[in-house]
């Protein structure tokens, strides 16, 4: 019987080994994965950097800078404003007397539609 008993206790203590190693490997595996999470995030962001570097050296070079592109976009619509501006200049009078020849001279009194005679 001191044997048997001797066999049960030798089984449970390489039990709890066994347990104790799976739990260790477990640990190990899950900081692994961790670890690798950690490494490819990094390298995402790397590439990320170096992604978005390479796009405003393009931008630059193709495009020039965003307060290029601003200044030119003012420049031309003050030139078209100022164009505007002479058109409106030189046709106004002659606009304003065409609607009032039509208004004062064109008249033609008419019934209304509606009216029942």
């Amino acid at each position: 019987m001191a044997s048997q008993t001797q066999g049960i206790q030798q089984l449970l203590a390489a039990e709890k080994r066994a347990a104790e190693k799976v739990g260790e490997a477990r640990k190990r595996k899950n900081r692994r994965l961790k670890q690798a999470k950690e490494e490819a995030q990094a390298e995402i962001e790397r590439f990320r950097a170096e992604r978005e570097r390479g796009f405003r050296e393009y931008e630059q070079q193709h495009m020039g800078s965003r307060d290029d592109v601003a200044t030119r976009i003012d420049a031309e619509t003050r030139d078209k404003i100022e164009i505007m501006n002479k058109n409106v200049a030189a046709n106004k009078d002659k606009v304003i007397n065409d609607l009032l020849a039509k208004i004062i001279t064109d008249v033609q009194p008419q019934l209304h539609k509606n009216l029942r005679l």
